[in-house]
């Protein structure tokens, strides 16, 4: 009967520790991160803009997770001006695959110099990928960045 006793409490924990273990295979995250390809940075891919105007820019995003939200940080290289912009709602949010195309005000009052600008795509299941880029503000030289050649969608 003792042995009956002990064979059963055997099986009793070797299933607890079974059932344990495949729950924890199960909240495994299969769904691959996103994936972001900056395409342009910058009118005609320049990587750098002028302050009172825009950066241009582009990327292809994969999301297998879909979209949660896009933010853009522009921050100095040496100095603690910052420009962010999120993207929370729109046409980007809720998708897997798309073409991120947006112009980021460069305020008047941004000092000259080197920044570093983030790409960061968060997906549903809150993963997270950044794509980043050295970019220039520079003095407006009055050539390119305000007659280019296409529309600005919003």
């Amino acid at each position: 009967m003792k042995k009956n006793i002990r064979m059963c409490l055997v099986m009793a924990l070797v299933s607890v520790m079974t059932v344990s273990f495949n729950s924890c295979d199960d909240d495994r995250n299969d769904t691959a991160k996103p994936k972001i390809t900056l395409t342009e940075v910058g009118h005609d891919n320049s990587r750098h803009a002028h302050p009172g105007h825009d950066l241009h820019l582009e990327a292809d995003i994969v999301a297998e997770g879909l979209i949660r939200a896009i933010n853009v940080e522009i921050h100095q290289e040496d100095g603690s001006f910052e420009i962010e912009k999120s993207f929370v709602e729109g046409k980007y949010i809720g998708v897997r695959n798309v073409e991120f195309h947006e112009h980021i005000d460069i305020p008047e009052n941004a000092p000259l110099g080197e920044y570093h600008l983030h790409l960061t795509v968060t997906d549903k299941e809150g993963q997270q990928s950044v794509a980043q880029e050295h970019i220039n503000i520079v003095e407006d030289d009055g050539d390119d960045d305000d007659d280019h050649d296409h529309d600005h969608l919003d």
